[in-house]
Order: C-alpha cells, then sequence, then structure tokens
C-alpha cells in the first residue's frame, strides 16, 4: 500500500512496487496473473490496484505514437521565465497539448513536451499560446522528427 511520512513523502510497500512493475511489463495482465506473480489472491491484487489509482501514485493507460494516430508533430519546448515558475507552469498543465510539464536546473527553468496535430496547430501553440503567458521570457522548440523509443518500464527502484 501507499502511505506517507511525516514529510508528506508517499512510501510504498514492496509487494505495491511489484504490482507496479507487473503492470509497466504489461497493463492488460489480468490480476489472477498479478496475483500469482506476487503472492496475494485476485481480489487483493484488484484492491491494491483500485488504491494506488486512486491515490494517484500509478495510471494505466494506451500509449500511442502520436504520429500514427494523426498527430503529425511533436516537439519538446526549452521555457525561460522572467519571476514565479509556478503561474507558468499551472498555465501550460491546462493546456490539452501538452502532454508534461518540468521544472529543471540548468539552461531552461520548464520544459515541455507538446503534442499537435500539423506545423500550423505548432505555430500557434508556441506563437500565439505560450509565448503570450505572462511571464514567458524566452522559448526554444526542438521538433521530433521520429519516435525511436517511448517506454514507460524503468520499473520502481
Amino acid at each position: 500500500m501507499a502511505t506517507r511520512d511525516r514529510n508528506g513523502t508517499q512510501s510504498i510497500d514492496s509487494v505495491s512496487l511489484a504490482i507496479i512493475e507487473q503492470l509497466q511489463e504489461d497493463g492488460r495482465r489480468p490480476y489472477a496473473a498479478i496475483g500469482k506473480a506476487v503472492g496475494l489472491s485476485e481480489a487483493a491484487v484488484r484492491q491494491r490496484v483500485q488504491k494506488l489509482l486512486d491515490q494517484g501514485v500509478m495510471q494505466i493507460v494506451a500509449v500511442t505514437d502520436p504520429l500514427t494516430v494523426g498527430f503529425r508533430r511533436q516537439a519538446m519546448v526549452g521555457i525561460n521565465v522572467e519571476g514565479d515558475l509556478d503561474p507558468v507552469a499551472d498555465a501550460l498543465t491546462t493546456m490539452e497539448e501538452v502532454e508534461y510539464v518540468v521544472m529543471t536546473a540548468g539552461s531552461f527553468d520548464l520544459l515541455i513536451e507538446i503534442v499537435c496535430e500539423d506545423d500550423d496547430h505548432l505555430l500557434e501553440m508556441i506563437n500565439k499560446r505560450i509565448r503570450t503567458l505572462p511571464g514567458v521570457r524566452t522559448t526554444e522548440s526542438f521538433v521530433y522528427l521520429k519516435l525511436r523509443k517511448q517506454t514507460y518500464t524503468w520499473g520502481t527502484r
């Protein structure tokens, strides 16, 4: 199960970590098979998975290559911000084209990944929606030409 320590950090027990690893290998793996691998009943696995989902520890989703499902332009955008990062990061998280937002240390304050239908859509996102956010100082775009690897199986270490 997932619990929080006194600092608010979430910790997960070894059985739940093993369940997560099973689902990272195959998100459609039957609960009975997971139970056999981790030493729990199917019902216990189902209950733990639901708690992990409810607590936001994990998600179970279909991962696609955006280029093959009609989104012909994908890009990483580095953003430099004047002042507080939070308002800019919060605004970016509300945009449906933005897949993730990361606060970083280094050349950029924020890195985002955006998925667009085409170059016109990408230009509109960068020029009209991202660069016009209060606090955005500069952007640098890295357009994806081909997706070579995309996995979510890094385990739970």
